[in-house]
């Protein structure tokens, strides 16, 4: 279920990058076309591909489409690669994503109490939005986490057949 959420939440967040694309061709247009770039768009940008890349952690990790290193990884067993999943799980993503996700609840706290908006004049205001990302975004890190960690423990232990 937490899979099936992730994997639902990461495919919609994908779409985003199709607006990236519209908004980067608008920029450049205005730009290089008719020099007269605009800051908004230039902010959003960095909003959506932000937004995307955030939401795609936990979409990886759900589909096992991360980045690992291949060269001992194919040579081991399924109980040792299981055993140095759940280690990777326990000792470093966890770890690392409840820091995040702690820290940037006072981030996002703070940016709304403020009302934090872009430094520059024209920028896009809200700026609380954006850091609202990063607590959601890792919430759900530590959810497919938590979730991959009980898909390996079978296997680790041997009783996934």
């Amino acid at each position: 279920m937490i899979d099936t959420l992730i994997s639902r939440l990461g495919r919609a967040a994908a779409w985003l990058n199709l607006l990236l694309v519209a908004v980067v061709i608008t920029q450049v247009v205005l730009r290089y076309g008719f020099h007269h770039g605009l800051v908004p768009l230039e902010e959003l940008m960095w909003h959506l591909y932000a937004t995307a890349f955030m939401f795609g952690f936990s979409y990886a990790l759900v589909r096992d489409a991360h980045v690992r290193v291949d060269l001992l990884h194919g040579r081991w067993s399924a109980r040792t690669r299981a055993w140095v999943e759940i280690a990777g799980i326990l000792l470093l993503l966890l770890p690392f994503a409840f820091v995040i996700f702690h820290h940037s609840l006072e981030w996002l706290a703070s940016a709304w109490r403020l009302g934090e908006s872009s430094q520059n004049p024209t920028g896009l205001p809200y700026r609380w939005l954006i850091k609202g990302v990063i607590p959601v975004s890792f919430g759900l890190l530590l959810l497919a986490a938590l979730s991959r960690l009980w898909r390996e423990l079978p296997v680790a232990l041997g009783r996934d057949r």
